[in-house]
């Protein structure tokens, strides 16, 4: 049946042609905008980890659900602790402290409410490879009343690398404190809104600014974004659950859940539509060429062949077709994927972002699969019904078009 039907698929070389076209088509476009989807996201991920949140952060339970209202009472006394227990996590590749707060920055005319990280700046240059300066330099491990200032609070606030900003503070004890500190530089990360209202600080000014010697989270890099499940396991079990939580990046990252539900959710809707688009075509195409062919199934039916062999190499010849497409779809799209990804594609900057990215074309084995099982499923869905007439089709009648 096979060999029958391998003949037969080469014999009506330009319908086949044809229908192999629509197959391919339909595959390598679901490959390219599965490949760009997932490059989308995967950047989108790790500009997220990579210029605020990390891939885990440790806060004393409480901290996450009201911890903006009262940071005091949910600080981390001893770090050290933690930091010891974040060592033996076997693909950790840094952790560092963080000590968050709120208060007005004044220029020496005007003030501006901001969010306040205190930091550790060699640490935090290493996790930031997605934070860019745009103005003169980063936080140096040396340094102590120096300040950056995101884009948007730079531009508010009309400050620049030399001018001096004040940073008036309530402290744990519930005075008034302010401290004079000179900026350095402007950067600006992933996210536009956190860039409108953050300024970082050394984490010893931050303690000498809000009179505590403690942190609000401990955040830990990892080598691999793979392990971040495998290493929230291993820290959940070895702190204390009582007096700490851990969350991972995706908990984290509201925005990045968000937009890869919507991104998933237009991919699916594009199958479907490929999917359909692909089953017509195909089901044209073999509904043409069971109608050229009907005596000469009629003459297989009056040799002694049942309408059950007649349906069985319709579909059988549909088979072939199917995996020919889905790998020859395969193949185009890995080399087109290869070709746009070696030239890039220039997009301008996300929702929420200042900043462009080139975007490539990703080769991920479940949207290879994906795409070849659309393909492979609508050339065979295609040839059900057209197999399934002619095979009811009475002998009498068939012959008749050998006439």
């Amino acid at each position: 049946m096979l060999r029958l039907a391998l003949r037969n698929v080469f014999r009506h070389r330009l319908r086949t042609a044809l229908t192999l076209a629509a197959i391919v088509s339909g595959v390598c476009g679901l490959m390219l905008t599965g490949g760009f989807v997932e490059d989308s996201l995967l950047q989108l991920r790790e500009a997220t980890i990579h210029s605020q949140i990390g891939h885990l952060q440790i806060y004393r339970t409480g901290y996450y659900e009201h911890g903006l209202q009262r940071p005091y009472q949910f600080l981390i006394d001893e770090p050290s602790e933690v930091l010891r227990i974040v060592a033996r996590l076997p693909d950790v590749e840094n952790a560092m402290l963080r000590l968050n707060f709120s208060g007005v920055i004044n220029n020496g005319r005007t003030d501006l409410p901001i969010v306040g990280v205190g930091l550790e700046p060699e640490k935090e240059n290493r996790l930031g490879s997605f934070v860019a300066v745009t103005d003169g330099r980063a936080l140096r491990g040396n340094d102590v009343y120096q300040i950056v200032l995101g884009e948007g609070v730079a531009k508010s606030s009309k400050l620049r690398p030399g001018d001096s900003a004040t940073l008036l503070v309530t402290t744990a004890g519930g005075a008034l404190n302010t401290l004079d500190f000179e900026v350095v530089g402007i950067f600006r990360s992933f996210s536009k809104d956190y860039d409108a209202r953050t300024v970082r600080i050394p984490l010893a000014a931050a303690h000498e600014l809000l009179d505590v010697h403690s942190a609000n989270a401990v955040v830990v890099s990892l080598k691999d974004t793979g392990a971040t499940a495998d290493a929230a396991t291993f820290l959940r079990r070895d702190l204390d659950e009582h007096r700490y939580e851990v969350k991972t990046w995706d908990q984290l990252a509201d925005f990045y859940g968000k937009t890869a539900a919507l991104y998933r959710r237009q991919f699916a809707v594009l199958q479907i539509i490929i999917l359909i688009a692909v089953l017509l075509s195909v089901a044209n195409s073999i509904n043409m060429s069971t109608f050229d062919r009907i005596g000469e199934f009629g003459t297989l039916r009056a040799l002694g062949n049942t309408s059950g062999t007649v349906l069985r190499l319709v579909l059988s010849e549909n088979l072939v077709l199917g995996l020919v497409g889905a790998f020859g779809g395969a193949i185009v799209g890995a080399l087109l994927a290869w070709v746009i990804s070696a030239v890039g594609i220039p997009m301008p900057p996300p929702p929420n972002s200042n900043e462009g990215y080139i975007a490539v074309i990703r080769i991920v084995p479940w949207v290879v699969a994906a795409s070849m099982l659309v393909g492979f499923t609508a050339t065979l869905g295609g040839a059900v019904w057209p197999a399934f007439r002619v095979a009811r089709l009475s002998i009498v009648d068939a012959l008749r078009q050998n006439q």
